[in-house]
């Protein structure tokens, strides 16, 4: 296979925008995308057990949105 061919489904897993960029990997982005969860706020309305729940994140992606919540003075609900 030709190593400039784009993958066939790419388009449908694009992720868009920059939220949460460089923060944690992009299946754990797809699944924030999928639930319109664009902002900390929106996020701040979960809890970690339910953002646990979505398919892409795991503890070490929890962990890294809870640094970067409360470096941003955010954080999820109790």
């Amino acid at each position: 296979m030709a190593k400039y061919l784009k993958p066939f489904c790419s388009d449908c897993h694009e992720v868009s925008g920059d939220f949460l960029k460089g923060v944690v990997a992009m299946p754990a982005r797809r699944a924030l995308q999928k639930e319109k969860i664009d902002s900390l706020e929106k996020l701040s309305d979960y809890t970690e057990k339910e953002i646990l729940q979505f398919h892409g994140f795991g503890k070490n992606s929890v962990e890294k949105l809870k640094i970067y919540m409360n470096h941003h003075h955010f954080s999820f609900k109790p």
